[in-house]
Formats: structure tokens, C-alpha cells, sequence
């Protein structure tokens, strides 16, 4: 098997590095290119704020070519850039949604490029036949070899190989995959860098995981969460009551005795109706999918995104993401009268066909400590089940035997008709007081011993829900272990509640029971018997080394299938509320300013009186509107860095948090306008 060294992966970091930089280039000549094709008013029309400066600007340009026909006593030079600045502000506006837009539009021409050109080595009849990776369906055998590309989705059947899945997930260093372990499923577009492995296809033509992906990415500018689309719709109840407001402005001051200018009606719309918000909360929300995809998570909707940043429970199982997964049989303890040899010998006769790493460790177990049993013992292997909880072998000579969970397996001695031994709940107990895991072994109606199996806790996991704590996120772990075991592992890691001997359908009523009582449930899963329990689940995060029927039922796949990052999806999605929820109440906060500078400007002419409201100080009527347009237009660039980066998340109560928006958000928006406006009006006094 091919070994990557430290010089491999500098190299491939460093071009890695080199891609990025130039991808950015690319992507930032795009979004110009785009914010240009953007001023469609069809494409326009999608966001009604900006829409209304659109038409804002036909009318100002409109304006300064024919003055008269408006009524339009204003400088020419002064309509015009009014309507200068106005475009600026649309393309500013358009340039944040496009790039945005830029990186997934950017990643789906990559998985495209990866897509093209596969063949498939497909078994024909015992022979191999060279076609189409687009010609093969669900349930056709391919051989993939060293060097050749994974045709589509599948399991490795036979064989064990090394994989490079970069250009799904992103990740340098290859996996292993192999068939019956835990990580036997591919993914079409990833590529074989040793050996050679037998796979089963398990997806049809345009419905992989690299479909899926492409048409996820490309999709991400049409999907709106419902939040956004309330926020939205917020907005434009905003915007068309300053519009009426404004189109009746003329008939108030006219009753008055005196007219206000076009162009400057036109200023005050525009400064009036909140086109900061308006036009970042696309690139805000399509960055928060970024966020996510980046992080090798595939999210199927921007609901589920924006649905992890108010969960208020997550449900882990116990192996593979609090512990480590890897419980390794460290121990034989015989009961009763029986012997080490006796419990050894079963231990192993029933995990001769069990290919999992625990079915493994018992038989290395065996051998280390030099138990006789016969490896060719030959019968009906009987696998371990959700429901019975017990795995083994019924043996050809009649004999049966059985290694499993404590009391599965002495409920299923006592139906034969035999006695469970004094000393069995002690020595069980004692192993789950220290964290480990006792599984009975039995064989007819005799319970023999036990096999003490340990694992380990993931250093940090406390500290990490510690973390989700503060956040207000409730922690439950599933186990199959005893309660014992559970209540033990469970303290441990610093969860806070726990589910012992947990089946499938505990996980489906624990999530609903927490929902019935309005909270959001996040889980995780990778099995078959996991697909109903993610699928009740508001965010389902499933591993994509996990099974089809689970990354089905979920509305979110890790590529890297480390169950933790449930953890990491949460904070995603907080900081994208987090980010939405700022940046509206600064372009909210920044309004204040801009009234201050345009609102008595417009009357200082007519009732000078009003110049007492002009407490910035600003040099003449039309250098503040000027000034409050070109701050307005100018603050959007500024903050499309903040938008599609997101706002820093620390976590803490949500009390705190709209505590601290509105101290640096709420009271910054108010500040820095007032900043902003008057700097702009000193320099246009020193070049206009």
C-alpha cells in the first residue's frame, strides 16, 4: 500500500494553497462580470429593495437628461451623480450575491470537470467489459484498480484498497476502504491510489452523491430558508411604506409652499428604506451554505442549515462519537465453576464469522492468551440483531451458542431451561463501574463467562459539551451498553442524560418526545436502523460512510463521517442566524444616521429653521445627500467580507447574545455612519 510522506503532503498543501489563490482571482472576476448581468430588472425583480433603487436610477438618469420635463431645478452635475451613485449601489449589492455565488459555482464546475470521463471496468458474465460510467445502474459489479477512478456511489465487496476522495471532501491524505468494515462505501469521482477493490454500484444515472452535490451547489443562489424569506418580506412591507411615504411627500410640501427636488425625493427613498440588509441578506445566507460545504458537510436545504443554529437537544450515540468506537476485548472472566479455557473457547467459537473489529479482538484475544478452540467449527452463523441483541453460532453437532448483552443473554438461557450463575451480575457490574462493556457468553443453557470489552472516551468531549451547555443545547447519548456502563460513560463525558440499552425506536421517541415539547432535535447516524430516527429529526446528519438508506433519510452528509461535527454544524448555524441577525440591526441602526444628514437637508433650503438638525455640521444641502448616498452605497462593499465570512460566534445564552449584538452592531450602526457621512461630506468640500 502506497505511504504518503511528510514532503508529499507539504507539496500537496502548498498546491493546494496555490489553487485556492488563483480560484479566488477567478471567482472575483466572475462576480464582477456577474454584478453587470445582474442589473436585469427580471433578475432584479427577486429583490425588491434593490429592485426599487433600480427604478430609482432609470429615474434619476432620466432626470438629468431631461430636467424639465420633471421639474428638476437641481444642477445637472448633481442628478447625474445621484445616478451614478445609485448604479454603484445596485452593483455593490449585486457584486456581494455573486460572490457569494462564486465559490459554489466554482466547486461545481471542479465536480463536473471530475465527473467527465469515467469508464468502468464492469463484470459481464465473469468477464470485464470497458463502458460508460453514465451506462451503469444500481446493483452492477466494477472492479477499480489502482490508479482509475470510482465510476459512482457503491460498497466495496471484495477487496481493500487505499482511496483518495479529495475532490469530494477536500481531504489530502486517502482512506481506507474495504468490504464488511465500517468504511466500505464509495463515492463516484474519488479515485483508487492502491490496490484493487470489487464494487457494487448502488445509485442510478444522476441520482450519486456527486449529482447531488452539483446540483446542490448550483442551486444554492435560488434557496431561501424561512426566516430569510420572513425577514425579506419584513423588508419590503418597509420599503413600500418609505415609498408611499415619499410619493406623498410632494403633495405635503406643496400645501406647504415650496417643492422638493426629483432627484432628491429620490435620495431620501433610497436612504430611507434599509439597501444595506437588502443587499447582503442573499449573500448572507448563501455564504452560511458555503460555510457548511466547506466544512465537508453537504447540506440538502438551507432550512436544515439554518434549523441547526436553534436546535436545543442533540442526540450522539456512545460508539464511534463520544468514545472512540474501537471497544477491543481486553478480558475473558469466567463464572460460576467454569475455567478461562472454557469461556475463551466459546467467546471465540462465537465470533469466528463476526467481522467486526470487537468479533476480531475476542479472536486475537484467543490466540494471545493461547485458548484451544477449533477455528474450522462450522454452522449457521446467526448475526447480531437491534432486537435480540446477541450474535453467535449454531453449531453443526446441535450445540448452540450465543455471546451478547448481559440480560439478552440470560433471559435467552433461562427460555432453554438453564440457571444464571451467582457470581454473573457482580462481575458484570464490576466491569461497567470501570467504563467497560460486559457481553455474556453462553452456549445452550449455561452461561459460561464473560468477555470484558473496553473503550475510550474522545479526549475533549467533555470540554466540547461544556460548550454545547452554554449554548443551551441539551446532550443525550444512546447506548447499547447496561445502564451501569451508560451511567458511567455518561459521567465521563459530561452529557447530560443518557438513553441505556437504547434500540431504534428509543432514539425515534426520544426525539419526539423533546419536540412535542417544541424543541429542535439534532442526531447523527450511519446505519440502516438509524434512517427513521434521522429522518424525525429536524437537522439529520448522516455519515457518508454510512449506508444508503441513512444518507436518504438525513438532510445533511458529513464526508468525512465524524460524528462530532454535529458540534461544528451547530455553531454553523448560529453564526449564520448570528450574522443575519447583526448586520440587519446595524443597516437598521445606520438609518438613524443617514436621517440626520438627508432629512434636513432637504427642508434647509425652504425653512431654515431646520438647519438646527444639521448637527454634523455638513457644508450644504446637497453635499449631505450626496455624502448620506455614497456612505450608503460604499458601507455594502465594506461589509460583504463580514456577510460571507459570518460574525465570530462565542458561545453563550441567548440573552447574552442580542445583549452584545446590539452593543457592537446596534450602537456601531449608530456611530459609524455619523463617522462615515462627515468624512465623505469634508472630502467632496475639498474635489467637488
Amino acid at each position: 500500500m502506497n505511504d504518503f510522506s511528510n514532503a508529499d503532503r507539504q507539496h500537496g498543501a502548498d498546491s493546494v494553497r496555490k489553487t485556492n489563490k488563483t480560484l479566488n482571482k477567478t471567482i472575483v472576476k466572475e462576480a464582477l462580470k456577474d454584478a453587470v448581468l445582474k442589473l436585469d430588472p427580471r433578475i432584479m425583480i427577486r429583490n425588491p429593495i434593490m429592485f426599487v433603487v433600480e427604478i430609482g436610477f432609470f429615474i434619476s438618469v432620466l432626470i438629468s437628461v431631461f430636467p424639465q420635463f420633471f421639474g428638476s431645478t437641481a444642477p445637472v452635475w448633481f442628478n447625474a451623480a445621484v445616478s451614478v451613485i445609485l448604479l454603484f449601489t445596485i452593483l455593490f449589492a449585486n457584486f456581494a450575491e455573486a460572490l457569494a455565488e462564486g465559490r459554489g459555482k466554482a466547486q461545481a464546475d471542479s465536480l463536473k470537470q471530475t465527473k467527465k470521463g469515467i469508464w468502468a471496468n464492469k463484470v459481464v458474465n465473469g468477464n470485464i467489459e470497458k463502458v460508460s460510467s453514465s451506462d451503469l445502474r444500481k446493483g452492477d459489479i466494477v472492479i477499480v484498480s489502482q490508479g482509475e477512478m470510482i465510476p459512482s456511489d457503491g460498497e466495496v465487496i471484495a477487496g481493500l484498497a487505499s482511496v483518495d476522495e479529495s475532490a469530494i471532501t477536500g481531504e489530502s491524505a486517502p482512506v481506507i476502504k474495504e468490504a464488511g468494515g465500517d468504511f466500505s462505501s464509495v463515492t463516484g469521482g474519488t479515485r483508487v491510489v492502491s490496490d484493487s477493490i470489487k464494487v457494487k454500484i448502488t445509485s442510478e444515472p444522476g441520482e450519486t452523491f456527486l449529482d447531488q452535490m452539483i446540483a446542490l451547489v448550483e442551486g444554492a443562489e435560488r434557496q431561501k430558508t424561512p426566516n430569510e424569506i420572513a425577514l425579506n418580506t419584513v423588508l419590503t412591507s418597509l420599503t413600500i411604506i418609505f415609498l408611499i411615504v415619499v410619493v406623498s411627500l410632494p403633495f405635503f410640501t406643496g400645501y406647504l409652499g415650496f417643492q422638493i427636488d426629483p432627484a432628491v425625493l429620490i435620495a431620501l427613498l433610497v436612504c430611507l428604506i434599509p439597501t444595506t440588509i437588502g443587499g447582503l441578506l442573499s449573500a448572507i445566507g448563501i455564504a452560511g451554505m458555503d460555510r457548511v460545504t466547506r466544512f465537508n458537510v453537504l447540506a440538502m436545504s438551507g432550512k436544515a442549515v439554518e434549523a441547526a443554529g436553534d436546535i436545543h437537544t442533540i442526540i450522539l450515540d456512545k460508539t464511534g462519537t463520544i468514545t472512540f468506537g474501537n471497544r477491543m476485548a481486553s478480558e475473558f472472566v469466567p463464572v460460576g465453576d467454569e475455567t478461562l479455557q472454557s469461556v475463551g473457547e466459546y467467546a471465540a467459537i462465537s465470533s469466528i464469522h463476526d467481522e467486526t473489529p470487537e468479533g476480531r479482538s475476542v479472536i486475537d484475544l484467543a490466540k494471545k492468551l493461547a485458548i484451544e478452540y477449533d477455528p474450522a467449527s462450522e454452522g449457521e452463523w446467526i448475526e447480531f440483531k437491534a432486537e435480540t441483541r446477541m450474535s453467535g453460532v449454531d453449531l453443526t453437532n446441535g450445540r448452540k451458542v450465543r455471546k451478547g448483552a448481559v440480560d439478552a443473554v440470560k433471559k435467552w438461557v433461562e427460555t432453554n431451561g438453564g440457571n444464571i450463575p451467582p457470581d454473573l451480575d457482580r462481575e458484570s457490574g464490576r466491569i461497567a463501574k470501570e467504563g467497560g462493556t460486559p457481553l455474556a457468553v453462553a452456549a445452550d443453557n449455561k452461561i459460561y463467562g464473560l468477555i470484558y470489552l473496553k473503550d475510550t472516551v474522545k479526549p475533549g468531549m467533555r470540554e466540547r459539551f461544556e460548550e454545547l451547555r452554554r449554548m443551551g443545547i441539551k446532550t443525550v447519548m444512546c447506548t447499547g451498553d447496561n445502564p451501569l456502563t451508560a451511567a458511567t460513560i455518561a459521567k465521563e463525558a459530561g452529557v447530560d442524560d443518557f438513553i441505556a440499552e437504547s434500540k431504534p425506536e428509543d432514539k425515534i421517541n426520544v426525539i419526539k418526545r423533546e419536540q412535542e415539547e417544541g424543541k429542535l432535535v439534532a442526531m447523527t447516524g450511519d446505519g440502516t436502523n438509524d434512517a427513521p430516527a434521522l429522518a424525525q429529526a429536524d437537522v439529520g446528519l448522516a455519515m457518508n460512510s454510512g449506508t444508503t438508506a441513512a444518507k436518504e433519510a438525513a438532510n445533511m452528509v458529513d464526508l468525512d463521517s465524524n460524528p462530532t461535527k454535529v458540534i461544528e454544524v451547530v455553531s454553523i448555524g448560529k453564526q449564520l442566524l448570528m450574522t443575519r441577525g447583526a448586520l440587519t440591526t446595524f443597516s437598521i441602526a445606520n438609518d438613524i444616521a443617514k436621517y440626520f444628514a438627508i432629512i434636513p437637508a432637504m427642508f434647509m433650503l425652504a425653512i431654515p429653521e431646520m438647519k438646527v438638525l444639521n448637527i454634523m455640521g455638513l457644508a450644504s444641502p446637497m453635499s449631505a445627500i450626496l455624502s448620506a448616498l455614497i456612505f450608503n452605497a460604499v458601507i455594502i462593499p465594506l461589509l460583504v467580507p463580514l456577510a460571507i465570512k459570518g460574525v465570530a460566534y462565542k458561545p453563550m445564552s441567548s440573552n447574552a447574545l442580542l445583549a452584545r449584538n446590539l452593543l457592537i452592531y446596534g450602537l456601531g450602526g449608530v456611530l459609524v455612519p455619523f463617522i462615515g457621512i462627515k468624512l465623505i461630506d469634508l472630502l467632496l468640500q475639498i474635489f467637488v
